[in-house]
């Protein structure tokens, strides 16, 4: 089995990744024996040892690795110090007798100029290896390298997809002009995207991660255009006057909301890509704006203060059937759907401050999730376990990351950078 990262993965400077995992072991992926976690029913942090791998650049992937999986919170990697066994040595169940361990980890670098990496994972109660395989890649790939093996650990011991593999896009703004980066889950390797303008807002992935929707205000113009991450060109898609604002893709790709007010007070659209029709959803009194649709393309998410204040509505995505969602608080908006589609992460204001809330779709169990400083924006993983949102706590505008529990939050934006609007990528 060979797993790629093609251009449409990754800025076309950096080369392509080619993961030849021959699996060797466990071909379902899911480990048969007693090595795994139920993530639904009872998750618990699986003690791990990490080993540094042989060769060279080993010590780098197996800190990545340790890092994503410590990160995930379902794994708890050990001290090193506390290992008897070496990483040249032989795996034996004795060396681990007594150290907590349940997993361990060992591998090789074999090749340094396009890296070849092989690792083993072994059950130490069963002493035996589940999981083996290969991997290679250019060297300017070492992280996607790590986390492709995060990847595949985590599926192996939980039987789900793991999000290590995934990216975040967000806009920043430095000495006066608007900007976009993109980086691995964790934060790292962001580099910057070739879009620039006065303002950036908004951007959206298309379902398939191929290519980022976006609004730019350029000469007093609020226009919505996409970029195709294979070629790293940009096309422009909305050109009405007025103020245009990105809002997401339905499932099958051709179609996209956004909200505009061309006619007026802002209302919400749906875009038909290939047939360059616009639909308008909703012609109620007020203003509606910060479309997202569900997983399942059925609803949309929005925000209507037609009764006054901001609130999060539903509606279906013919632009009927609309419901009012959140009732506390004065100013909520920025919804963004779970995966699952039961749950709304939202921006909500309280007590002099915007603060990140989830709540059910069917408006119950309403949850406060930060409370430092002004948080905005929030956008879910694609597993739903992980909230990426704007924090100004710290005094500029970053990017954090925290559990979708509100636990563990983190900044994970560089230093000396404004950053906004994080979205996630759908994979």
């Amino acid at each position: 089995m060979t797993v790629t990262i093609t251009r449409d993965k990754c800025p076309r400077y950096l080369l392509s990744l080619a993961l030849a995992a021959a699996v060797l072991l466990s071909p379902q992926g899911k480990s048969d024996a007693g090595l795994s976690i139920d993530i639904v029913k009872a998750p618990r942090k699986l003690p791990i040892a990490v080993m540094e791998l042989t060769g060279p650049y080993g010590s780098q992937i197996s800190e990545v690795i340790s890092e994503d999986l410590s990160l995930s919170g379902l794994f708890e990697p050990l001290d090193p110090e506390t290992f008897i066994e070496r990483p040249g040595q032989k795996f034996s169940k004795v060396h681990w007798a007594g150290t907590g361990a349940e997993a361990v980890l060992k591998g090789e670098v074999v090749a340094a100029e396009d890296l070849i990496v092989r690792v083993t994972l072994y059950d130490v109660v069963e002493g035996r290896p589940v999981m083996a395989k290969q991997y290679k890649a250019t060297r300017e790939l070492l992280r996607p390298l790590a986390h492709a093996v995060s990847n595949d650990i985590y599926r192996h011991i939980t039987g789900k997809e793991g999000i290590f593999r995934t990216r975040i896009v967000y806009t920043t703004l430095k000495d006066g002009q608007a900007g976009m980066h993109l980086a691995d889950w964790d934060g790292k390797r962001g580099r910057e995207l070739p879009v620039k303008a006065r303002s950036l807002m908004a951007p959206r992935w298309h379902w398939s991660g191929k290519s980022i929707l976006y609004s730019a205000q350029r000469e007093r113009s609020w226009n919505i255009h996409r970029i195709h991450l294979s070629s790293m060109k940009e096309e422009p898609l909305i050109q009405e006057k007025g103020t245009n604002i990105a809002g997401g893709f339905f499932p099958e790709g051709d179609r996209f909301t956004f909200s505009s007010s061309k006619d007026g007070t802002p209302d919400i659209y749906t875009y038909y890509i290939h047939r360059k029709k616009l639909s308008k959803l909703t012609r109620d009194y007020g203003i509606e704006v910060s479309p997202a649709v569900s997983p399942d393309g059925e609803s949309i998410a929005y925000v209507s203060d037609r009764t006054g204040s901001p609130q999060i509505y539903t509606m279906d995505k013919f632009g009927y059937n609309k419901d009012r969602l959140t009732y506390e608080g004065r100013y909520n908006t920025s919804p963004s759907w779970s995966p699952d589609g039961k749950t709304i992460a939202f921006s909500g204001w309280k007590e002099d401050s915007n603060q990140i809330f989830t709540i059910r779709t069917d408006g119950r169990g309403l949850r406060q999730l930060t409370g430092e400083g002004n948080n905005e924006e929030p956008s879910l993983s694609p597993d739903g376990r992980f909230i990426v949102f704007t924090s100004d706590r710290e005094g500029s505008k970053a990017i954090y990351m925290m559990r979708a529990s509100g636990e563990e939050q983190r900044r994970i934006s560089p230093p000396g950078v404004r950053a906004s609007s994080p979205r996630w990528s759908p994979n």
